[in-house]
């Protein structure tokens, strides 16, 4: 298995809350649910293009700007 890159990665307190509530529905830890919102979204450009996923979880309302 290739071994993973370790980046600093920055993010407000809202948006940290937000993907640390969606991991803990989903059963991962914030940066399992990080890599698992990156490789989706990859995997979809691939695929068609398009940014976002339209099968990818909803995640919680959330006013990020």
């Amino acid at each position: 298995m290739a071994e993973k890159k370790q980046i600093p990665l920055r993010l407000s307190e809202k948006l940290y809350d937000a993907i640390a509530a969606w991991a803990e529905d989903d059963f991962r830890s914030v940066n399992g649910q990080i890599e698992y919102l990156l490789t989706e979204c990859v995997k979809q450009r691939k695929k068609n293009g398009a940014y976002v996923s339209n099968n990818l979880d909803e995640p919680p309302e959330l006013d990020i700007s």
